[in-house]
């Protein structure tokens, strides 16, 4: 049986205990400068001391002491001691070259504790979890409050890292991955792309846990996401369990892993503090004191795993695991099939409205005001055209650099990165548009969220179209998908269909990609031209999008062409699935749009009074 199996198998029987604080127990041993050091790093710059990853290899003898001593208080599941293994993080002592001698060996030590452990009693399996800290820069958040659109790292800085780590974790004998102490979900988002990456360079199966950190009341991630929104944009890594740790105690947690035992369709795990930290910086909640509070979760049913985190020790993880030991496990909520997306905030789209607002002004071919300002570098004048968009309704933001004075590539990342420091506007999701592939990439490799790609097609053939969407899927996003393939745009109903069909069957069978996160642009050329052979374009689009509607479950449709038709399709009685309306721009170019003619329909609209309020498109 393969380890996500068997995870699944005890999981579904009961809670799994996770280990507790690895730093709360060094600082027991009294180390000093000479124990970090060791024999391996005699001339390393600066001082070691509090770099307790390194202790694998210059003091193996107390990294064994304390992790047999989770397992011999009942722990599961053994994390690695590599929170800061990465070259990122590292570099802050000049130690990047140890880096994958870190993840290896910290990855054999637990690994041959959990093997000594389990054949002790192979009824109670104990796993590793090769751990990934969350590095110590952020690929969402400006480190200048004075220039909001810089970063110190980069998405593909961070993806290497994380890969590097990965792999070597998996060579030490790690079972699984966890990515843990998430503050902002950007940086999360490069390690399941890293880890995603080398499961399929290797040929494996690599189970993933997922661990945020709410970090004050206000319920939210430093980078600014909801619980929900969170979980919204990591579920595409098909994770075994999505939790929450550090940052705050049990009492105050507990709200938010309520949410999401709500929202979460995998298993949910929680690994708190001991409580919050008294002036001097130390954790004073006792064993019993914490092991009540997290029992209370459990009894509600809001869990599949629990440990600690700061503060907690063996006598913490000990009283846990009693005081858990005959409570149920919670069960797997069946949601709805919907479309879930996020950007600070999540957006549900499902049965329950007619359609979707897309504000379109932030699109360099919809609008010539906002390409003025791209064109002129006045960046701060073109989020005010966002926030307008958002403020008039838009439910999401459509993005696009497609001109040929500018450089796409970089005014995508300038605009987003901006975006993201502006919680009023970054609390949409993002549709992230262009013609090309490129441009595309920038943008997902920016948003924390999850956004929607436009667009990809067949017209470059099967294996181009199912490269693209494939990492789409890894990037986490929803697609669009346009009426062509290799012989153009289809102009017929029975061509836009069948484009549609065979696009749905290559995504959902070969790629097993989400059909709820399908939308299909069927496109609608130019009619009421006075040119006989058009009078029958608007008919071919609808009746299209009727036979998408009937045939393809869960896809949803958006109505685009020349005349930017708004497509409110309804549900008919006996159809199969749910479709939803989607405003969307064109491209000039890439797709094999026609002219984009003048006039056409913009995101939002003035009312008399100048007030912003949402456009409603009618079908033509």
């Amino acid at each position: 049986m393969s380890i996500r199996n068997t995870l699944d198998t005890l999981l579904s029987e009961r809670i799994l205990i996770i280990d507790g604080a690895m730093g709360t127990m060094l600082q027991r041993e009294g180390l000093e400068e000479a124990d970090y050091r060791g024999e391996r790093f005699p001339d390393a710059p600066g001082q070691l001391k509090g770099n307790h990853d390194v202790l694998c290899l210059t003091r193996p003898d107390i990294l064994e002491k304390v992790q047999r001593a989770y397992l011999e208080a009942g722990a599961d599941i053994l994390e690695t001691n590599t929170f800061s293994s990465t070259t990122i993080a590292q570099a802050d002592y000049g130690l990047e070259e140890a880096v994958e001698d870190l993840n290896r060996e910290s990855a054999r030590i637990a690994r041959a504790l959990c093997d000594e452990y389990t054949a002790r009693n192979p009824d109670k399996p104990r796993f590793v979890a090769g751990v990934l800290g969350p590095t110590n820069r952020t690929g969402s958040i400006s480190p200048d409050v004075n220039n909001p659109g810089y970063r110190n790292t980069s998405f593909d800085e961070l993806r290497g890292a994380y890969a590097q780590a990965t792999r070597a974790l998996l060579d030490g004998g790690a079972h699984l991955i966890m990515v843990e102490t998430i503050f902002d979900t950007l940086n999360a988002k490069a390690a399941l792309y890293a880890i995603m990456e080398v499961a399929e360079a290797r040929g494996e199966d690599v189970p993933i846990m997922i661990s945020g950190t709410i970090t004050d009341a206000s319920g939210r991630t430093l980078s600014g996401q909801t619980t929900e929104a969170f979980y919204n944009a990591v579920a595409h890594a098909k994770p075994v369990s999505v939790g929450l740790n550090c940052a705050l105690g049990a009492e105050q947690l507990r709200p938010y892993v309520e949410e999401l035992s709500r929202v979460a369709t995998c298993w949910v795990s929680a690994h708190p503090n001991a409580g919050l930290p008294n002036e001097f910086g130390e954790y004073d909640q006792t064993p019993e004191e914490m092991a009540g509070l997290v029992k209370e979760f459990a009894e509600s049913g809001f869990l599949n795993m629990l440990g600690g985190c700061c503060g907690t020790t063996p006598d913490h993880i000990q009283a846990i695991a009693t005081a858990v030991e005959k409570v149920p496990p919670r069960k797997r909520p069946e949601r709805p099939t919907a479309m879930r997306l996020s950007g600070l905030e999540p957006l549900t789209i499902d049965g329950s409205g007619l359609f979707v607002n897309i504000g379109e002004r932030t699109n360099v071919t919809g609008s010539a005001r906002f390409k003025r300002l791209i064109k002129e570098g006045d960046f701060d004048t073109a989020l005010e055209v966002a926030r307008d968009q958002v403020e008039g309704g838009a439910q999401l933001i459509d993005v696009n650099m497609d001109e040929g004075m500018l450089d796409s590539e970089e005014a995508m990342k300038t605009f987003l990165n901006l975006i993201a420091a502006e919680p009023d506007i970054a609390r949409v999701p993002v549709v992230i548009d262009s013609s090309k592939w490129s441009v595309i990439e920038t943008g997902l490799k920016c948003i924390q969220g999850k956004g929607i790609v436009n667009s990809i097609s067949l017209k470059e053939g099967e294996e181009a179209f199912l490269q693209q969407a494939r990492l789409v899927q890894r990037y986490g996003a929803a697609v669009i998908v346009m009426a062509f393939d290799e012989d153009g745009q289809a102009d017929t109903r029975e061509r836009k269909f069948e484009i549609c069909k065979r696009s749905y069957e290559l995504l959902t069978e070969k790629l097993e990609f989400p059909p709820e996160d399908i939308i299909f642009d069927p496109n609608i050329f130019a009619v009421a031209t006075g040119i006989e052979e058009h009078n029958e374009y608007g008919k071919a689009f609808f009746e299209a999008c009727g036979d998408i509607k009937r045939e393809l479950p869960h896809a949803k449709i958006s109505g685009g062409g020349e005349q930017r038709v708004f497509l409110v399709p309804r549900q008919q009685p006996g159809a199969r699935g749910d479709a939803r309306g989607f405003s969307l721009p064109r491209h000039e170019g890439g797709y094999g749009h026609g002219h984009r003619q003048r006039g056409s329909a913009r995101g939002v609209r003035r009312g008399s009074q100048g007030s912003p309020r949402p456009y409603r498109r009618r079908a033509l």
